[in-house]
């Protein structure tokens, strides 16, 4: 009975072999949409295909994907062409792609656009990088291909234009897998190892695929790290390939790169020319100009009569002199009066004599003060002791050495009416010589 149940191990090996030879599924042809992109640190790349109803897991492994012109991106419609089998750790069947192609675009124009904005984004075509290209160069090197029609173009060139300069080729492979490689191996060789003053890079006209190897990105970099300057020169006018952008200068044609290599012998004589003819005629102006000012001076009174100019200017020297001396006393005649006015002002306004004149009114008019404050005084004691005299008159202790006394209460009001006391009430009473204490015994009103 058990022997009926299978393990989950043995039926997914079996299903794995029923999908394994199934002719129809050894090679698919799919159309879909790249989503859940991932590229493995060991190189593989995982995906998931989809269309608008159904998706499938796919693995495209480092060995089918190192040829691939471009990176997949998430959304990206693709065509592939795979195997579909079963992973059988997952128990999940997926899609094992082997080749790859961008849908409704060329793969090697998807490419191109990918590593030029990559490339871009670095810098590596940034204006402020580009060296210059020497007006007069001693040796060129040319990296291209020895057999093609550009190497002939550009010699020709070359040897037309400037043909004292020292030309170097440096053959290389410029068609194919390998072409990217011989190119860049060649500018590190040239970097290296010879003098040369500017490098032409490049090779004839052709197809996309045929001028692919300037699009590799170690061409790119190559060309961004050398230190001799370069001239790119791939395919025609109408040709643009990565290499064109990191260069220093890009050439339309291969002839156009040997043009802007060297400069033209014939234009150098006429520029040697022009310049002879331009420095001649500056020098036979500058010779008549000399000649004519030699020609006055000689014709001058100082080179005709010399003696007699030299008294002339010796009296005139003279004239000066005493001029000056004449101005000079003048002068110092002019700041002595003025010494002597400032000297007798400040004689005038010095600080001693307004010292002294203060001095003086200081003493008036402390003397001044003095009487009036006498004055003052004086008057104010004669009306003090008149007023002192009135109030002798008014004061009542006056009175009690006359005889009288005056009565207080115990409170010590003045007792000026009988009815302010009552019998028995104790009275202070004040005489000449003390006071005298007594007590009511009776009170009597009087009429007026």
């Amino acid at each position: 009975m058990n022997d009926r149940y299978l393990t989950v191990t043995a039926l997914t090996k079996y299903i794995k072999r029923k999908l394994s030879h199934d002719p129809h599924l050894k090679e698919v042809w799919l159309r879909g949409e790249v989503s859940n992109f991932k590229r493995h640190s060991r190189g593989h790349m995982y995906l998931t295909l989809k269309d608008e109803q159904s998706r499938i897991q796919a693995v495209m492994f480092a060995g089918n994907n190192r040829f691939l012109k471009f990176v997949p991106e998430n959304g990206m419609n693709v065509l592939i062409r795979g195997e579909i089998n079963v992973y059988e750790p997952m128990g999940s069947y997926q899609l094992y792609i082997q080749e790859m192609q961008p849908d409704g675009i060329g793969e090697l124009y998807l490419a191109f656009e990918q590593l030029k904005n990559k490339l871009e984004q670095e810098g590596i075509f940034a204006i402020e990088k580009k060296k210059r290209i020497p007006s007069f160069p001693k040796h060129i090197g040319v990296i291209t291909s020895p057999t093609g029609a550009a190497i002939r173009d550009i010699l020709t060139t070359i040897k037309r234009r400037y043909p004292i300069v020292k030309v170097s080729i440096f053959p290389v492979v410029v068609q194919g897998k390998m072409a990217a490689s011989s190119v860049s191996k060649a500018i590190d060789y040239v970097n290296r190892h010879i003098d040369c003053d500017v490098l032409i890079v490049g090779r004839g006209g052709g197809s996309i695929e045929d001028l692919w190897g300037f699009n590799e990105e170690m061409v790119a970099r190559a060309i961004e790290q050398s230190k001799i300057p370069i001239i790119s020169a791939v395919g025609h006018e109408t040709d643009t390939t990565i290499s064109d952008f990191a260069a220093d200068i890009r050439a339309a044609t291969p002839t156009g790169a040997a043009e802007i290599a060297v400069p033209s012998l014939v234009e150098v004589h006429e520029q040697i020319n022009n310049l002879t003819s331009r420095l001649s005629r500056s020098m036979n102006v500058l010779h008549s100009d000399g000649s004519k000012r030699l020609n006055r001076l000689r014709r001058s009174y100082a080179f005709k009569y010399p003696e007699q100019l030299l008294r002339q200017k010796e009296q005139d020297l003279d004239r000066i002199i005493e001029h000056l001396n004449n101005r000079t006393a003048q002068v110092q005649k002019s700041y002595s009066e003025k010494l002597s006015y400032l000297q007798n002002r400040l004689r005038q306004q010095h600080p001693a004599g307004e010292i002294e004149t203060n001095r003086k009114a200081v003493k008036n008019t402390t003397k001044q003060l003095q009487s009036n404050f006498d004055a003052v005084l004086s008057g104010g004691k004669e009306q003090f002791y008149k007023h002192l005299e009135k109030l002798s008159l008014l004061n009542p202790l006056d009175t009690i050495k006359r005889g009288y006394a005056i009565p207080y209460t115990s409170e010590d009001q003045v007792v000026n009416d009988i009815h302010k006391v009552q019998q028995d009430d104790v009275l202070k009473v004040k005489v000449r010589n003390g006071m005298i204490y007594s007590k009511v015994d009776r009170t009597e009103e009087e009429s007026e």
